[in-house]
């Protein structure tokens, strides 16, 4: 019984020891989503903060005010989306795969 808990105190140590290399390995990386087919396009870093915006000009020029919205949306979503599928990848490989509930939020806010 103690043991485990033993072995469990040495893993946690290790993955505190390991955390601040793969946040930043993580806050450095850009996730690009683009959406109605790449006429808009939405880039997001590790910290999930949206950093660039494209917009096709046939898009603005249309006018169509709403559906630009929508677009930027979707576009937006999608790249938190791969930023937090990342997160949740970084985490497995340093829990080995064990849930530890409470430990994604050692990333930063919104992770």
């Amino acid at each position: 019984m103690f043991g485990d808990f033993a072995n469990m105190m040495k893993m946690m140590r290790e993955m505190k020891q390991k955390m601040p290399a793969l946040q930043e390995q993580l806050n450095a990386r850009q996730f690009v989503a683009q959406a109605g087919g790449g006429v808009v396009s939405a880039t997001v870093n590790g910290k999930l903060e949206l950093v660039d915006v494209k917009i096709s000009r046939e898009l603005v020029e249309g006018g169509d005010v709403e559906m630009l919205e929508d677009l930027i949306k979707v576009a937006v979503s999608a790249a938190q989306a791969q930023a937090g599928q990342a997160m949740a990848e970084m985490m497995e490989e340093l829990t080995g795969g064990m849930n530890l509930p409470g430990l994604s939020s050692l990333f930063g806010p919104g992770q």
